[in-house]
């Protein structure tokens, strides 16, 4: 028997096109032939298992081989095979239904992603680093004859009888020049690792030594041998294909470790399993978050029926959820994970709700169990309840019952426990709620401690993420604002009205000021004398709250306005304590080279409390205080 033919595309270009559209992702052609060498041998599971196998269904493992010498890849399965009608059918005719369409709809197409599985092209990926193609088949069907089919990357093709004996298909590729690095045992294992690692067949590719026990020597201890075994790569019933109530906490660890060698145990993990609307399983890790947060990204893998698809994962898992680690597997996403088929694509927007609902009731669950243990994970849970309330309405409703708020003697709040808490003595005097926070505890511990001494809580928010929270918690609460507590002294900051006489007449204060705006002279200081209280710093350095903001906003990533402030001059007031026995001091001062000495001191001491004093400015300042410390 021998046929030949063309297969029925009206254009004589297609293998080019594949080639150089596929090219970027070249690799994946091992994945696609091992897949489909799975999918044959699924096939034939399930008609042995409804009686329509006449033969016994024996060794089902997958083997990947290769020559170096012939310049050859083998994939091998014991599945369904094929009959020559068959081949021309499948092969043939069904692979390049789409040819005409796919041509014209991705000539001019960069993502590689955007074709693979779309057009039933996956077989084809093998012409990306094959001179021929060879396939020798035969079916599972009683009497059904062996056929060898072959095609150089051309649209012609040929069919012959075969004289392979046992069911199952070889697909040979006969490697071209450009792609001869795959002719490498370490590379196709390596291929094998990336894409294979769970497929639901076994998978051999060579062989592995081993050492094991053999018997006791005369000291009876242990001797040792060297036995050559099959190299299986996969694990065949990962654990997310498991049923939650098999396993325990040490399954899960020991997978993750498996995953991710060389990384600290996760906080917690959720196991996904849902069969409707949608089929979705897999496992998500909560790591311990580190502050580099693109070094955490893109570890959690997307499978479809076991097959390693992408770790990018942007449109099925939501934004906020990025630096959990783990995996999805679901065969409602399609093979081609190119990101804007994804994006229009009902299924992927469906798993994106659930994994949000499913992390939040996790959440939600463990706060409730046992708080002081939730309480103790919050520096690492924290970045994912906060970015997640941020970007999503939906968690936030959820979330606003678990999310909490940290004051700097790490007790813990709920939003509303908070809210009760600072309602007692943190009001204005137009009844606002104010929220006095810290970004440094070390650097603004003059001013915490000024707040402590009005019984003032004090929030730390000094996360990677908290300029852009304290935002969105002032739009979330009403009549609440937040403040940083070095925004200002810390009466202006909670202002209550209640007036301290100054002890300073119009004349007195005027003087001051300008004694302090001469020794200062700084155009970007603006100096004001305040009536405090005597046991107040007789000078406070502080930016406004709003300048903070954009300041902040614009270092962790604001563009536009915030980008622009940002670029601007810090602006700084100097509040002057009117009402401080140094501003006497220096009023009563004879010279006026003394006052100024006195002022800058002061003035000196402000800055270093806010660690702005460097350089000359330091040394002088030093240089000064053992001068008037000799007085």
């Amino acid at each position: 028997m021998e046929e030949k033919g063309t297969i029925s595309i009206h254009t004589e270009n297609i293998f080019p096109i594949i080639k150089k559209f596929l090219y970027s992702d070249h690799e994946i052609f091992l994945r696609e032939l091992v897949s489909n060498a799975v999918d044959a041998t699924q096939k034939l599971r399930r008609l042995s298992s409804l009686g329509e196998l006449k033969e016994d269904i024996g060794d089902t493992r997958i083997e990947v081989s290769f020559d170096k010498k012939k310049k050859t890849i083998t994939v091998k399965d014991s599945g369904i095979g094929m009959t020559a009608e068959e081949i021309k059918k499948y092969i043939n005719q069904i692979a390049f239904s789409g040819a005409t369409e796919f041509v014209e709809k991705f000539k001019d197409k960069e993502d590689a992603k955007d074709i693979i599985g779309k057009f039933g092209l996956g077989f084809y990926s093998a012409f990306m680093v094959s001179d021929k193609v060879e396939i020798v088949t035969r079916s599972y069907q009683e009497g059904a004859e062996a056929a060898h089919w072959e095609c150089d990357g051309s649209t012609k093709f040929k069919i012959t009888a075969a004289k392979k004996k046992e069911r199952g298909s070889e697909v040979i590729l006969h490697i071209n020049k450009d792609s001869e690095e795959f002719l490498d045992e370490w590379k196709i294992k390596g291929i094998l690792d990336k894409y294979c690692k769970f497929l639901p067949v076994e998978i051999k590719f060579g062989t592995t030594d081993e050492s094991v026990e053999d018997g006791k020597d005369k000291d009876d201890k242990p001797k040792y041998k060297t036995v050559t075994k099959d190299r299986i790569i996969n694990d065949t019933e990962p654990l997310w294909i498991k049923a939650p109530s098999e396993l325990n906490d040490e399954d899960y660890l020991k997978f993750y470790r498996d995953l991710y060698p060389m990384t600290d145990d996760p906080l917690f993990w959720i196991h996904l399993n849902v069969d409707y609307p949608f089929n979705l399983t897999g496992i998500l890790y909560f790591p311990k978050v580190k502050n580099d947060f693109e070094v955490q990204k893109n570890k959690i893998q997307l499978y479809s029926r076991q097959v390693f698809i992408t770790d990018e994962v942007k449109d099925v898992v939501p934004e906020f959820l990025m630096l959990l680690h783990g995996v999805i597997d679901s065969p409602d996403i399609p093979l081609n994970v190119s990101r804007s088929y994804l994006q229009s694509d009902s299924n992927v927007k469906k798993i994106n709700a659930h994994i949000t609902k499913k992390v939040a009731d996790k959440l939600s669950e463990l706060f409730k169990k046992d708080r002081k243990a939730y309480e103790e994970k919050w520096d690492h849970i924290g970045v994912f309840v906060k970015y997640g309330m941020l970007s999503e309405d939906k968690f936030y409703e959820k979330a606003k019952d678990f999310a909490l708020l940290k004051n700097i003697d790490r007790e813990f709040s709920t939003l509303d426990e908070y809210k009760d808490k600072v309602k007692a003595n943190q009001t204005d005097k137009d009844k606002n709620l104010i929220y006095l926070y810290t970004t440094d505890e070390g650097k603004q511990h003059t001013y915490i401690e000024a707040a402590k001494k009005r019984s003032y809580d004090v929030l730390a928010l000094d996360g990677l993420i908290d300029s852009h929270f304290l935002n969105f918690l002032e739009q979330k609460l009403e009549n609440t604002q937040l403040k940083r507590v070095d925004a200002s002294t810390v009466d202006k900051l909670i202002d209550k009205d209640e007036k301290i006489e100054s002890v300073l007449s119009e004349a007195e204060i005027e003087k001051v000021k300008g004694i302090f705006e001469t020794a200062i002279s700084n155009e970007h200081m603006k100096v004001s004398i305040e009536s405090l209280s005597p046991d107040e710093m007789p000078v406070t350095i502080t930016m406004s709250e709003f300048m903070r903001r954009m300041k902040d906003m614009a270092q962790t990533g604001g563009g536009g306005y915030y980008a622009m402030m940002g670029n601007m001059p810090d602006q700084f007031d100097v509040t002057i304590n009117g009402n401080h026995p140094v501003i006497a001091r220096i009023l009563r001062s004879k010279k006026e080279e003394k006052k100024q000495q006195l002022a800058k001191q002061a003035y000196d001491l402000a800055m270093l409390s806010q660690n702005m004093l460097t350089g000359a400015d330091l040394t002088n300042f030093i240089k000064r205080s053992v001068e008037l410390a000799g007085e």
